[in-house]
């Protein structure tokens, strides 16, 4: 079964769990290096998206490539489709990975744009609006990753896992960070994006 990432959810992720998790004490310490990185990300993307004159919000730059409204738009469509995977499965028992298949590259090449990709979520042109509300959208979404992060916080995420496209098998703690990857990554595009329309 596919994720709305286009990423491989197995069928075996999705038999009932009925056992409770018990807390330890690592899963909490683990959890505040990446609610920082998540709260440095969108403080940083929202940073240089104040730089972006509201009537450029939806011009593309001369060079091509996306607007900033269509970088956010993508953004909003990335941390749902991860919310929405990450539901699903956490609402049945983790399933087993062999040691070999939990391979994934680093995370780093997110954040570093060495590497350019295509995403396989189509750009929803209906996300794309005026700044301010898309910047609002952006912000409850985090909120919703936030509240997530707090309703779970009691369990091992790192017993979760699913596949990313690219980077290979993430456990949830991973996939949390990619989010924070993720934002940091396009906000160096969205920092090319201001820049190209400050050029005469």
């Amino acid at each position: 079964m596919k994720s709305t990432l286009g990423l491989d959810v197995h069928s075996s992720e999705l038999q009932r769990s009925g056992r409770a998790e018990t807390l330890s004490p690592h899963v909490v310490t683990r959890l505040d290096p990446i609610l920082q990185k998540l709260a440095h990300a969108q403080t940083r993307f929202l940073s240089t998206a104040d730089s972006v004159r509201a009537d450029r919000w939806q011009t593309r730059p001369k060079s091509g490539g996306w607007s900033a409204g269509e970088l956010v738009a993508h953004l909003i469509m990335v941390e749902r489709a991860v919310l929405g995977s990450a539901d699903r499965v956490m609402q049945h028992a983790p399933r087993k990975i062999p040691l070999l298949k939990r391979f994934h590259l680093p995370l780093a090449l997110v954040e570093a744009r060495l590497i350019r990709r295509k995403t396989p979520i189509p750009l929803d042109p209906q996300l794309v609006r005026e700044k301010e509300t898309m910047l609002a959208e952006l912000r409850e979404i985090r909120e919703r990753t936030l509240a997530f992060v707090d309703e779970t916080k009691g369990r091992d995420l790192s017993k979760y896992r699913w596949r990313h496209a690219f980077l290979g098998m993430l456990n949830m703690y991973e996939w949390l960070q990619m989010i924070a990857c993720h934002e940091i990554r396009h906000e160096k595009q969205l920092q090319e994006i201001a820049n190209s329309y400050r050029k005469p």
